[in-house]
């Protein structure tokens, strides 16, 4: 039987791929600039990945009132995300369908490509059905059911023509040196980052990657297959109740009486 975003969308793992698909969300500077503007990465770096897996979370596994609660904590933190092309910028809006569109599809792609690197290809029928689901991520907010390409053959199609387009200014490579080398944080993290560091970096297509100022070359290329070798034999083996302890961390947290806003 197709497994779906509710089967696989608990796995832990995924979340190797969050700061890849944070940067490529905002090497697109409709996203980037709207970021750079509206939050301070330097601070509170654990934002940002808090509130989208919340959201996610809540999306596919939640009470309808814990769905309901973290749409409205996101959209009250959309409102102000928002500014009119000028001399410096071509403007943004956080409630864009374009700009959702391009959120989501890189949440989707990313999941997709952390899960095939660690447990091998996904068949067609649960492929499709995962893609169908995915679409939800963005339909429980302002995306238009039709903006989601119609399947995944049109959904490569869009992803191929809009990664080639994308080109990491300096705000996009400011917000993730933020990221990615955290002054603040708890402690545990700001260990993990060298390893963050190197999976995002390997998770990127190669143009993103430069734009970034990644330093990579066939050493780096050779370690990393190394690494997800290895996670590919390992975690897979791990008792389910740790595989999905984030999942079910962040949905403990969602309290619907006092949620925050963080853009």
């Amino acid at each position: 039987m197709a497994r779906g975003l509710a089967d696989i969308g608990a796995e832990g793992i995924l979340l190797a791929g969050a700061g890849r698909a944070i940067l490529l969300q905002i090497a697109d500077p409709r996203v980037g600039h709207g970021v750079a503007d509206h939050s301070n990465f330097a601070h509170r770096p654990q934002d940002r990945l808090r509130a989208t897996l919340t959201y996610v979370y809540a999306v596919v596994y939640g009470t309808e009132e814990q769905v309901t609660a973290v749409r409205r904590a996101v959209n009250r933190a959309h409102a102000p995300v928002r500014r009119n092309a000028d001399d410096v910028s071509a403007g943004y809006n956080a409630f864009d369908a374009d700009s959702q569109l391009w959120v989501v599809a890189t949440l989707y792609n990313t999941a997709v490509t952390v899960y095939q690197q660690v447990h091998g290809p996904l068949d067609d029928e649960t492929a499709d059905r995962m893609y169908r689901d995915y679409a939800r991520i963005g339909t429980a907010l302002q995306l238009p059911p039709h903006k989601w390409p119609a399947d995944r053959a049109a959904f490569a199609a869009y992803w191929d023509t809009r990664v080639a387009t994308l080109q990491p200014d300096e705000k996009a490579r400011k917000i993730a040196r933020d990221l990615l080398y955290p002054e603040a944080g708890p402690a545990m993290m700001r260990l993990a980052m060298p390893l963050a560091r190197f999976v995002t970096a390997g998770l990127l297509p190669e143009h993103v990657r430069e734009g970034f100022g990644f330093a990579w070359g066939p050493g780096q290329a050779r370690r990393y297959e190394r690494t997800m070798r290895m996670v590919g034999r390992v975690y897979p083996r791990l008792p389910r109740r740790v595989r999905h302890w984030p999942r079910d961390y962040y949905l403990s947290q969602i309290k619907p009486s006092r949620m925050p806003d963080h853009a």
